[in-house]
């Protein structure tokens, strides 16, 4: 299966899927996911529908991998030494102008997922487990370094309350989120949590 879909992907250049996934978050913004289809992202791109559907599957794959593409770098490259370092390496990727677009985007996808099935299982398969492996490597490192405690009972909910602060800050504080909302929560909140020194 993966041999086949490498096969396939290598029909469009790495210029082109930007281009594409670019189209696709534009098309995504503009009416959201369930009016967003196919035709449209295919006129879009001036793309046809057969190529989409080849290349991607369909439109819960082709979004949730733009979603992904669209990520800046890999969480398991922040690698500064700390994990204070490398929490605030993380947040420091994208600025907060983008942050707040993309916070925007996850939550739409994510109410529209309670009510497609398809949709929440690409999100899972291709964009919440990969997450997931990869802050996992950040917080094993922080482990084997010594900072944290393999034991420690918060490990289990740092992802949890990560994703907690962006959810938060917008239904609490009507406010997006930022990098220096972010940085202060890191700092009074996951840090301590864990048994980390936050400064």
């Amino acid at each position: 299966m993966t041999e086949i879909a490498t096969a396939r992907r290598s029909r469009i250049t790495p210029e082109r899927e930007a281009e594409l996934y670019t189209a696709v978050l534009e098309l995504l913004r503009e009416v959201g996911y369930d009016a967003l289809t196919m035709d449209a992202v295919a006129a879009r791109t001036r793309s046809s529908k057969a190529t989409l559907y080849r290349q991607w599957g369909g439109k819960p794959e082709l979004v949730v991998k733009a979603m992904r593409h669209n990520k800046p770098g890999s969480i398991g490259d922040a690698d500064t030494g700390s994990l204070r370092g490398d929490f605030h390496t993380l947040v420091s990727r994208e600025d907060d102008c983008a942050m707040e677009r993309n916070s925007d985007l996850m939550r739409a996808l994510a109410m529209a997922a309670h009510t497609n099935p398809d949709l929440m299982r690409a999100l899972k398969e291709l964009l919440v487990e990969p997450e997931m492996d990869e802050f996992q490597r950040v917080l094993r490192r922080a482990v084997d370094r010594g900072e944290i405690r393999a034991d420690s009972p918060a490990l289990p909910y740092i992802l949890h309350m990560l994703v907690g602060a962006f959810v938060a800050r917008t239904l609490i504080d009507e406010l997006p989120p930022t990098q220096e909302f972010l940085r202060s929560y890191i700092d009074a909140v996951v840090l301590p949590a864990l048994g980390v020194q936050s400064h």
